[in-house]
C-alpha cells in the first residue's frame, strides 16, 4: 500500500465518520466509496466508523471481487454501479438520516421548495421504488432516481449522495437532509410553495461553480 493508497483510505474513514458527526447515521449503517485506480475503496461491512482504520477500508473491482479478509459493505453493488454509469462521479455516500428516512419511509419525493434543492441537480429529490438491501434490483432502481440527479432517496431506506470527491459527496448529503428537515417543517406550519423549474434552471447553473473548495 502506498502513500497515495494510504491517504485514500484515511479519506475514506474520515467521510465516514463525517456522517456520524453530523448526524446523519448511527452505528454500521450507511457506507461511503471512492474511485480508486481501477476499481474502487469501500467501508467495510459491520465496522462502526469510530472503530474503523485505514486499512480495514477494502478495495474491490469493478467485478465485485475483493481480496481482503473483510467485506466489502453490503451495498456495494449500487457504489459500483454508479460510479460505472457517471463517469464524473468519483465518490459515493449512503445514510439514513431521519429526516430523509422519513420522507423514504413515506416514498415522498421532495419538490423545489428550497433553491438549494439546486444541489441535487433537478428540481426534485427523487424517491426510488423499493427493493431488498444489496441486490442488484436495488442498484438498478437507485440508478433510475439518479438519472440526472446527484443524490436520492431509496424507499423504506435512507438516501444516496454522490460527488466528484468525498468533501462534495459528504457536502449534499448533508444539504439533502436539510432540506428534508425543513420541508417537514413547512409542512407542519402550512402549505410550502414549489419554486417553478425555470427558477431552479437558473440556479443549477450557478451550482456548477457552488459548494466545498479546497482552502488555499
Amino acid at each position: 500500500m502506498d502513500a497515495d493508497e494510504t491517504r485514500a483510505r484515511a479519506s475514506v474513514v474520515e467521510a465516514a465518520r463525517g456522517l456520524d458527526a453530523q448526524g446523519l447515521n448511527r452505528g454500521t449503517s450507511g457506507n461511503v466509496s471512492l474511485r480508486w485506480r481501477d476499481g474502487l475503496l469501500i467501508t467495510p461491512s459491520g465496522i462502526p466508523s469510530g472503530r474503523m482504520a485505514p486499512e480495514d477500508v477494502v478495495f474491490l473491482r469493478m467485478d465485485g471481487s475483493f481480496d481482503h479478509p473483510l467485506s466489502p459493505s453490503s451495498e456495494w453493488r449500487f457504489h459500483r454501479d454508479i460510479l460505472q454509469d457517471k463517469p464524473a462521479v468519483n465518490a459515493v455516500v449512503h445514510a439514513h438520516p431521519d429526516h430523509g428516512t422519513a420522507f423514504a419511509m413515506c416514498r415522498q419525493t421532495i419538490p423545489a421548495v428550497h433553491y438549494m434543492i439546486a444541489a441535487v441537480g433537478g428540481p426534485t429529490i427523487r424517491c426510488s421504488g423499493y427493493a431488498t438491501f444489496g441486490t442488484e434490483e436495488l442498484s438498478r432502481l437507485a440508478l433510475e432516481a439518479l438519472e440526472d440527479r446527484n443524490g436520492c432517496l431509496l424507499a423504506n431506506h435512507g438516501m444516496i449522495a454522490t460527488g466528484p470527491d468525498l468533501a462534495k459527496a459528504l457536502w449534499l448529503a448533508v444539504e439533502i437532509e436539510t432540506l428534508c428537515r425543513q420541508y417537514a417543517i413547512a409542512l407542519q406550519v402550512g402549505t410550502p410553495v414549489v419554486l417553478p423549474d425555470d427558477e431552479i434552471a437558473r440556479n443549477i447553473e450557478k451550482f456548477r461553480s457552488y459548494g466545498p473548495r479546497p482552502t488555499a
